[in-house]
């Protein structure tokens, strides 16, 4: 089983990518990268994390894309053959963030 789900992620993330790059209208020069979508046992509910640069539009992505979810849900639908395909929930990555922070301090460090 979770063999199967490590593939239904990994399609999800692809396709998902895709989709968004082709039919989602975001703000010129932003850039959405899809990190991981965590989908559970029963297949039910997916977890799209996402990390947006510049990050200070994370918020206005999470909102276009949380709007915008019901065609990326049909559009999915036509491009896959999954029975069931989970609803989604689009979140920001935080370990990009806290990846970052921890660059930064070892960048501080190396240079004292």
């Amino acid at each position: 089983m979770p063999q199967r789900i490590d593939k239904i992620n990994e399609l999800l993330k692809r396709e998902l990518g895709r989709v968004i790059l082709r039919d989602i209208s975001l703000p010129k020069n932003i850039l959405v990268t899809i990190s991981e979508v965590e989908t559970t046992k029963d297949l039910r509910e997916a977890k799209v994390f996402i990390s947006v640069f510049p990050d200070i539009e994370i918020k206005r992505v999470l909102n276009i894309l949380g709007r915008e979810v019901h065609n990326l849900r049909q559009d999915l639908n036509k491009r896959l053959s999954i029975r069931h395909l989970p609803k989604m929930r689009f979140l920001e990555d935080q370990e990009l963030k806290e990846a970052q922070r921890i660059e930064e301090v070892l960048n501080k460090i190396e240079k004292e």
